[in-house]
């Protein structure tokens, strides 16, 4: 049994999701593509592999005959847009998955808390920064409590469409509100930085936690762990060298970042140094924060339509 879906965004992420959906995917079948540019890449491809389309957005998608039989919707428009299509998505009963910054519903890592919000109407998937270092940070809290998180996602400025760098405020406060909510930080800050290097260089992100202390070979063994579990959906996801680790003095730069119990002494600084390469479904390898996305949000709407499903034939 399959559930039909329809993606939002006709531009490389909606188009990527399409792919995968068609490609990789046996329990989710996609049932129409909308956008808003009639010549976009997107549609085009999607009229070419029997994808009904519309570049009507929202009102056009929710007037076509295939919609009847959706039951979950991907939007890869923008957080602006994103408003809009959960006002009217949700009216019509059908769940969203988000892959915009707005963050009108919960917070969704796969790895981490894939199956916290299986019945949510509305699941927000981050952002490719937050989907690629929040596990990372959620590995360190599991073993020593991360007093504040900080991480820099570099990007292919050429991997950066419109909608990207439309949102990029939204991406920095939607990643660091991420890493606490869902990492476990107590604060939490993120950085992005669009790569204009020629070739394109593959997504990379560092990962820096302020710990009390910790047991070093604890921290690294569930950071190992943490990265193979993402690899299961993002295979070109991995750790560029070991964790490092740093004994820093609670000097003042530091000071006001630790509670009042570790203001004296050492505390531990954690460094994790991660690449993401993309599967090439659609864009270059070196995209992999749109892959990283893509996936997720796979993974994610993969395990709602099976959960859905299995509510509803259980006795």
């Amino acid at each position: 049994m399959t559930t039909k879906v329809a993606v939002m965004g006709s531009g490389n992420i909606g188009t990527d999701l399409m792919i995968k959906i068609l490609r990789l995917s046996d329990s989710l079948e996609i049932a129409a593509m909308a956008g808003i540019d009639p010549d976009s890449d997107g549609l085009a491809r999607a009229r070419r592999l029997n994808v009904a389309t519309t570049h009507e957005g929202v009102d056009g998608l929710v007037d076509m005959a295939e919609f009847a039989d959706v039951s979950l919707v991907f939007d890869a428009t923008s957080a602006g847009a994103h408003r809009r299509h959960d006002e009217v998505l949700r009216r019509l009963g059908r769940t969203v998955v988000d892959l915009t910054p707005a963050a009108l519903g919960p917070y969704v890592v796969p790895p981490v808390n894939g199956d916290a919000h299986l019945n949510a109407p509305n699941v927000n998937m981050v952002t490719c920064g937050g989907q690629a270092t929040v596990p990372i940070v959620a590995a360190v809290a599991a073993v020593a409590p991360v007093h504040y998180a900080e991480i820099v996602a570099s990007i292919s400025a050429r991997s950066a469409g419109p909608g990207t760098r439309a949102n990029l405020d939204e991406f920095t406060e939607t990643t660091s509100s991420a890493l606490e909510q869902v990492g476990g930080a107590a604060r939490g800050k993120a950085i992005i930085v669009l790569n204009s290097a020629e070739p394109p260089l593959v997504m990379r992100d560092t990962v820096h936690c302020l710990v009390g202390d910790c047991d070093d070979a604890a921290v690294t063994a569930s950071v190992e762990e943490m990265a193979a579990r993402v690899q299961t959906y993002v295979p070109g996801y991995r750790l560029k060298q070991k964790v490092q680790f740093e004994r820093v003095a609670i000097d003042s730069p530091l000071r006001s970042l630790l509670p009042a119990a570790f203001r004296s002494g050492q505390a531990a600084k954690v460094s994790v140094f991660l690449e993401v390469e993309g599967a090439a479904h659609y864009l270059p390898a070196y995209a992999g924060n749109l892959d990283i996305m893509t996936s997720a949000a796979l993974r994610t709407a993969e395990r709602m339509a099976a959960h859905r499903t299995t509510k509803v034939v259980s006795p």
